[in-house]
């Protein structure tokens, strides 16, 4: 089922830009095969555009790589470095919409993602959280979503082998996305 103003009355066609004071872009990975590490990229840009037909709705989202935060220094070094994200040849990454299917507050956002050079289909499950008019007249929508990529598909293979046995990192990196948009006047 598409979005429509009959399932949706706070649907409002036009161009929104991020707001990054109100947004995270986090994600979380197998560490020592018996927790997770979780970091945010403190950088990122956005532009949605609302099409009168829901389904013709388009994202673009731009990640500055060197902006990640997982509250450990080195870490975050050694993960802009080749063995992870090689910032110095790919310093960003970027996400393209190409499908939207949404039912009530849930949708389906297809798209591709573009990590070290290496394109490809990504899926995000989310939920949308509203629209509201703030107390300095901007209108503000929200949503939420996450997908799941095997981080090998982009070239991020770097590994280290536990004594215990095991490695120090799992495959699947989970992306999870909070943000809230404002509408361009």
């Amino acid at each position: 089922m598409t979005i429509t103003t009959e399932t949706h009355p706070q649907y409002i066609a036009g161009t929104w830009k991020l707001d990054p004071a109100h947004s995270t872009v986090s994600f979380s990975v197998k560490h020592l095969m018996i927790s997770k590490v979780r970091g945010t990229f403190d950088i990122v840009d956005a532009t949605i555009v609302t099409a009168e037909n829901p389904a013709d709705s388009t994202i673009e989202a731009t990640i500055d790589l060197a902006s990640v935060n997982t509250n450990l220094a080195d870490r975050d070094n050694h993960l802009r470095t080749g063995d992870f994200f090689k910032i110095d040849e790919f310093p960003t990454a970027t996400f393209r919409s190409h499908g939207l299917i949404a039912n009530g507050d849930d949708f389906t956002l297809e798209g591709e993602l573009t990590l070290r050079g290496v394109t490809k289909p990504i899926t995000l499950k989310g939920e949308f959280g509203g629209v509201i008019t703030d107390g300095y007249g901007q209108t503000k929508a929200a949503a939420s979503a996450t997908t799941k990529i095997n981080r090998h598909d982009f070239g991020v293979s770097w590994n280290a082998a536990l004594e215990a046995g095991g490695v120090t990192l799992g495959d699947d990196v989970t992306i999870s996305l909070d943000l809230q948009v404002v509408l361009q006047k």
